[in-house]
Parts: C-alpha cells; sequence; structure tokens
C-alpha cells in the first residue's frame, strides 16, 4: 500500500472520532478542527513510522491530546503576554505627556498635511526618529523623508505665521 492510500484510509477510518473527540475538549468548532488538521498534519509527517492496526487509531488520540495539551499552553502563554502588554499600555498612556488636545491650533495645522508629510512629521516630533530611521519605517528612500519633512516644516512654519502667539501656545501644548 503506498503513502498516499494509506492516508487517506486513515484520514477515512478515523477522521469522525478524531473530530467527536477534539470537539469535546475544545472551545470551538473552528478549534476542533485546526486540532485534526495538525493531527493529521504529523500523521502524514510520521506515517512510514506509524503503528498498524487499532495502535494507530490510538496513536492518533494521543497524538490530538498532545496537539491540544500545546494549544492550551499556547493560550496561557498568549493571555499572560497581553495582560503584561495591557499593563504597560496602561503606564504609558499614563505616564504620557498631555495630547494635542489643548492645541486645536496645532491638531488642524496637522490635519492640513498631506497624509505623508504628516507621517514623516510625526514619526520625526513624536517618536523622535532620524530621516534614515524614518525612512525605514515608511518604506521610503530617505531623500524623500528629508524631502516631506521639509515641506511638513515649512507648511506648518507658514500656518502659524500669521499669529506668532500660536506656534508659542502650540509648543506649549505639546510639551
Amino acid at each position: 500500500m503506498s503513502r498516499e492510500t494509506r492516508f487517506e484510509q486513515l484520514v477515512a477510518d478515523t477522521s469522525p472520532d478524531l473530530l467527536a473527540y477534539a470537539l469535546r475538549r475544545s472551545k470551538s468548532p473552528e478549534d476542533a478542527a485546526d486540532v485534526v488538521a495538525e493531527t493529521f498534519l504529523i500523521a502524514w509527517r510520521k506515517i512510514d513510522k506509524l503503528p498498524s492496526g487499532e495502535e494507530e487509531r490510538l496513536w492518533l488520540f494521543g497524538a490530538a491530546r498532545n496537539v491540544l495539551r500545546r494549544s492550551a499552553s499556547r493560550r496561557h502563554v498568549e493571555h499572560a503576554a497581553v495582560e503584561r502588554l495591557g499593563g504597560e499600555l496602561r503606564e504609558a498612556i499614563a505616564s504620557a505627556p498631555a495630547s494635542d488636545e489643548g492645541s486645536p491650533i496645532l491638531r488642524n495645522a496637522l490635519a492640513r498635511l498631506p497624509e505623508p508629510q504628516r507621517e514623516v512629521i510625526l514619526l520625526a516630533a513624536w517618536e523622535e526618529l532620524t530621516p534614515r530611521e524614518i525612512a525605514v519605517v515608511t518604506g521610503v528612500p530617505v531623500n524623500l523623508v528629508r524631502v516631506r519633512l521639509h515641506r511638513a516644516r515649512a507648511r506648518l512654519k507658514d500656518a502659524f505665521a500669521a499669529d506668532p502667539d500660536r506656534l508659542s501656545r502650540a509648543r506649549a501644548a505639546c510639551t
């Protein structure tokens, strides 16, 4: 019997039982289907080493059990990471400087910039990235980043030129 034929027979003979096993132990039918699919993937990779007869079926249940256990462990690690990152995010928000809500002038001036210019000026000003770093982040050549920064700064300067006090109020709101 060829590997393919053996595998097709294995799937035909065991998939209903394996799916029922996974459904009883999974949170959703989709999770159960993933368990079965991963179990059969493992079986395909090890098809030449699988036991025969009833032992083959039992081996699949053992493999499915291991897949379920790894999945639960992975969910536990992911949950812990989400909790940790959530705490870090709450700390970052609490320690962040006041938003630009106190500066509608600055917010409006930024809103009038074309998106590519707004993106580079915010990366430079708020994230303190260099033009070379901005080029890496945006995937844009560094010379184009420099041009966009120059144009954004010129437009912002023009926006505040009409009222010199606007610039100092906007700067104060950002610090």
